[in-house]
C-alpha cells in the first residue's frame, strides 16, 4: 500500500508518538480501510477495502484494538488540541455533552444493559433497547465552508448500568458522575480557556452544576430547568452581633410554574432562528436565583422562562450557571445542542457505528470512541483539503443542496485516497513509455466515494 497523501500526513503525525511503531503502521492501515470501506466497520471490512484479505497475519490487526498498549484518553487530548487550533483558536470554547445508545447484541459483551431508546421513544411512547450507553463530549465549532455549527466529538466514555457495577463490587457511576469527571479532565487540558457547555435535562443536577462553578476558572453550563424547581433569593447580610449559623438562602421565590400563571410576570419578545431554518417568536421572562435542595450544594443561576404566544409549544425553562448571561445568548446556545443529534445520526449512517462485532472489553471501549473521533478528524482533513480540493455538495435536478454535509466530506477524503493511495493504474512500475493514469469514470467514482 502507498503512503498517505501529503495533505493528510500533518493531521495524522501528532498521534504517532502515542503508539508503538509496529502498532502505528497497522493503525494507519485500519484508518484508511475504515474510511474507504462501505457498510460495516469491522477490521475485516477494513482489510477487504485495501485488498489485504490474503494477509496471514490478519489477527495482528485485531490486536490493535483488543491487546495493544495505547491510551484513548491521550488520543482524545491530541484530537481536541487539533480541533481548537484549526476551528476555534480564539474566544470561548463552546461544547456540548450528551449520551447515546449503541444497540448491540451478544452474550459475551458484559457491559450490555437495557436502556430507554431515545431515537425510537417519544413523550407518550417508551421503547427499551439492549445495548451500550456512551457519554460524548463534543466541540461546537463554526465551520465556515459548511455555513453552520458542527458538533465534533473528541472524548467519549462508556457508562455501564448499575447492574454491571454491582456484579463486580464497584461503586456505580451515573451519567452525571461521568460528565463531571470528563469536564474536570477538560478543564485540565484547557486551563486558560473559557468553557461553555450545553446539555439536556439529564445534566441539570446540583452536584454537577456546583462542580462546574467550583472549577478554576469556572465552567459555564447551560441546560433545561424544571418548572417546579425550588428557587430562592440570596441570603440577607448578617446583622452586627448576630449569632447562629449563616443562612444559606434567602426568601423563597415563586416557582416558574407559578410565574407562568401570574399576570404580573414581565414578558419580552425573543425572535430566534430554529435549527430547521425557520424564525420563531417567543416570549421570555428571566431572573437570577439560588437553586436549593436540602443535602445538596446550592447553585447560583440565571433562569429563562419561555412560552409560545401561539400555544403550539409547551412552556419550558433554561438555566445558566453564569448569572450575567443574557436571554438571547442563552436561547441561541441551547438551540445549537441539536447538532449533537445530527452527529450521532451521521456516524451511524456513514461511519458504521452499531456495526462493530468485537466482544473483548478493550476493543469495545476503544472502537466506538474511535469512530466518533474519526468523524471530527475527517472534518479537519476536509478543512485542510478545501483549498486544493473544493468541497462541492452533491447535487441533482431534484435535490438543490447548497452547503456541504458530512457525506460530501467523506466523499472528498475518499476521492483523495482513491486517487493517491490506491491509484487507478495498471502500468508496470518502470514502463518504457510514461503514461498518465486515467481517472475512473465519474459515475463509478461517485458510487465509490458516496457509498455508505
Amino acid at each position: 500500500m502507498s503512503s498517505l497523501p501529503p495533505a493528510i500526513v500533518p493531521l495524522l503525525s501528532p498521534f504517532a508518538s502515542l503508539f508503538d511503531a509496529r502498532i502505528w503502521r497497522k493503525a494507519q492501515i485500519l484508518l484508511t480501510g475504515v474510511i474507504l470501506a462501505p457498510g460495516r466497520r469491522t477490521v475485516s471490512t477494513a482489510l477487504y477495502a485495501l485488498g489485504l484479505q490474503g494477509r496471514g497475519d490478519f489477527a495482528l490487526y485485531h490486536h490493535v484494538l483488543s491487546r495493544a498498549s495505547w491510551s484513548s484518553l491521550a488520543v482524545s487530548r491530541v484530537l481536541l488540541e487539533q480541533l481548537v487550533r484549526q476551528l476555534g483558536p480564539t474566544g470561548p470554547s463552546r461544547l456540548a455533552i450528551d449520551e447515546t445508545l449503541e444497540r448491540r447484541r451478544g452474550e459475551k459483551i458484559e457491559a450490555l444493559g437495557v436502556y430507554r431508546d431515545p431515537v425510537r421513544s417519544s413523550h407518550g411512547h417508551f421503547v427499551k433497547a439492549k445495548g451500550l450507553r456512551w457519554v460524548s463530549l463534543m466541540l461546537r465549532a463554526e465551520v465556515p465552508w459548511a455555513r453552520r455549527v458542527w458538533a465534533l466529538p473528541f472524548l467519549t466514555v462508556l457508562a455501564p448500568s448499575r447492574h454491571y457495577h454491582e456484579a463486580r463490587g464497584r461503586r456505580h457511576k451515573t451519567i452525571t458522575d461521568w460528565a463531571r469527571q470528563m469536564l474536570c479532565r477538560l478543564r485540565r487540558w484547557l486551563p486558560d480557556r473559557e468553557l461553555v457547555v450545553v446539555g439536556d435535562r439529564t445534566y441539570a443536577t446540583l452536584k454537577l452544576l456546583a462542580a462546574c462553578q467550583g472549577m478554576n476558572p469556572p465552567v459555564t453550563f447551560l441546560t433545561r430547568l424544571r418548572l417546579d424547581a425550588v428557587l430562592h433569593d440570596p441570603p440577607p447580610p448578617r446583622r452586627p452581633g448576630q449569632i447562629g449559623r449563616p443562612r444559606v438562602v434567602g426568601a423563597r421565590q415563586p416557582s416558574l410554574q407559578a410565574r407562568l400563571a401570574d399576570p404580573a410576570t414581565v414578558w419580552t419578545d425573543l425572535r430566534q432562528r430554529w435549527p430547521n431554518g425557520t424564525r420563531k417568536r417567543l416570549q421570555a421572562a428571566t431572573g437570577t436565583a439560588l437553586w436549593y435542595h436540602p443535602g445538596q450544594p446550592t447553585v447560583a443561576l440565571r433562569w429563562l422562562l419561555l412560552r409560545d404566544p401561539t400555544g403550539h409549544r409547551d412552556p419550558e425553562a433554561l438555566l445558566c450557571t453564569d448569572p450575567d448571561w443574557q436571554p438571547a445568548a442563552m436561547l441561541t446556545t441551547y438551540l445549537q445542542r441539536w447538532q449533537v443529534e445530527v452527529t450521532f445520526q451521521e456516524v451511524r449512517t456513514h461511519l458504521g457505528v452499531e456495526t462493530q462485532r468485537q466482544w473483548s472489553e478493550a476493543a469495545i471501549a476503544r472502537t466506538t470512541p474511535a469512530l466518533l473521533g474519526l468523524f471530527s478528524w475527517l472534518i479537519l482533513v476536509a478543512h485542510r483539503l478545501r483549498r486544493r480540493h473544493p468541497l462541492r455538495p452533491r447535487q441533482a435536478a431534484w435535490y438543490a443542496k447548497t452547503a456541504p454535509t458530512f457525506s460530501d466530506v467523506l466523499a472528498c477524503v475518499r476521492h483523495v485516497l482513491w486517487m493517491q493511495v490506491l491509484p487507478f493504474s495498471l502500468s508496470p512500475a518502470t514502463p518504457d513509455i510514461q503514461k498518465r493514469p486515467q481517472p475512473p469514470p465519474a459515475p463509478l467514482l461517485a458510487a465509490l466515494c458516496y457509498s455508505a
